[in-house]
């Protein structure tokens, strides 16, 4: 059973997102918050595997939100709501840590599958902001040393990864489960300094 927090500033939105979550078999809502403050002091507690952070919050942002999150709780995964398909918040939650993005008007279908592929280990980019964030990788000084001292297994790992296969995909390709695909990437976040799979990959794409 995976743990769901949600972040949402509209008590309506908030309380549709809290149903759709519990009617499913799959996941269960361990906490509701409607600010970004009050999230960094109970989701730490509750310690929930997925959040739907919406973008927008009054005061802190959800991005920054999430950047706070992912220091604390490293293998949280987020998932951003936002209301229009603004590429440049939708980069910077990218940037902060976030898994994927979904439009607050995606059905409760959309939701849940978006929710299981984020839990396999997959993600949702447009194209534009796939643009946005290799160009982003490409300024940045990410050194070859770095990309060395992954392991031929973590290097044909994150092959995968850029081709877009979730972690079931991967972990039956290598024929391993799919908690060593986990344990996989965890050491190479780690030693590419980044905090998720679509930094990780991208880092790897454009690595001198």
């Amino acid at each position: 059973m995976t743990k769901v927090a949600i972040v949402e500033d509209n008590k309506t939105t908030r309380e549709s997102l809290a149903t759709i979550v519990n009617l499913s078999p799959d996941f269960r809502c361990v906490c509701v918050c409607s600010t970004a403050e009050e999230a960094l002091k109970a989701l730490p507690e509750c310690a929930p595997d997925l959040v739907l952070m919406d973008i927008q919050l009054p005061n802190m942002s959800g991005v920054e939100c999430v950047a706070h999150l992912k220091e604390r709780l490293p293998a949280l995964k987020a998932i951003m709501l936002t209301v229009y398909e603004d590429p440049d918040r939708i980069f910077r939650a990218l940037r902060a840590g976030a898994s994927a993005y979904l439009l607050k008007r995606s059905t409760p279908e959309e939701i849940l599958r978006a929710m299981r592929e984020v839990q396999e280990g997959s993600g949702a980019m447009s194209g534009e902001i796939a643009r946005r964030v290799i160009e982003y990788f490409r300024e940045q000084t990410t050194t070859s040393a770095e990309v060395e001292k992954l392991t031929a297994r973590e290097r044909e790992i994150l092959e995968l990864v850029v081709h877009g296969l979730g972690n079931k995909e991967i972990a039956d390709r290598m024929s391993v489960t799919v908690a060593a695909v986990r344990f996989h990437l965890k050491h190479i976040y780690q030693k590419l300094h980044v905090h998720s799979r679509t930094e990780a990959a991208l880092k790897f794409r454009t690595a001198p």
